[in-house]
């Protein structure tokens, strides 16, 4: 029989916990749902697939919040076959968008590209360059100083480069 500490137990039950709570906020993300609807939309990928799509196994990946930047494994499988959807992102002002959004087949199979079927069903929302924009008014900011002084302290004895 194993016979573990109870800082050892702690440890264990925490990471159990972390593991189920971390797996939890990943379906929940944003390029989850966004993924899912394109897979579960897209007439190529229910080609490969088969219907219907089945979404089971743990989600696997990294979504960071204070950078913008996500990355996720997704487990699929309809009649047909088996694989994982591959699914990157930024977020910019509070929305996330999906950067990059793959179905890559268990069979080693091409990867299938979801990415461009998904700007044209959603659209793109990067801003558009317009040379005839008016620009923005300068600001009023004070110039900097002229002179800057640093008063150094003197060096002990010893230390090369005194004078």
């Amino acid at each position: 029989m194993l016979r573990m500490c109870n800082i050892c137990r702690g440890l264990t039950l925490g990471s159990l916990v972390l593991l189920a709570v971390g797996c939890s906020r990943l379906a929940d993300h944003p390029l989850v749902g966004m993924a899912k609807e394109e897979v579960r939309l897209n007439e190529r990928a229910g080609e490969l697939l088969g219907q219907p799509i089945d979404w089971q196994g743990a989600i696997t990946g990294r979504a960071n919040e204070v950078d913008g930047i996500a990355a996720m494994q997704i487990p699929v499988s309809g009649p047909k076959a088996s694989g994982v959807v591959v699914v990157e992102g930024k977020k910019f002002q509070d929305e996330w968008s999906v950067t990059l959004l793959e179905l890559r087949p268990a069979d080693a199979g091409e990867p299938l590209s979801l990415t461009a079927d998904l700007a044209t069903r959603m659209g793109v929302n990067t801003p558009k360059f317009d040379p005839n924009a008016t620009p923005a008014p300068a600001t009023n900011t004070a110039p900097p100083p002229a002179e800057i002084s640093i008063d150094l302290p003197d060096l002990p004895p010893g230390i090369p480069g005194q004078e």
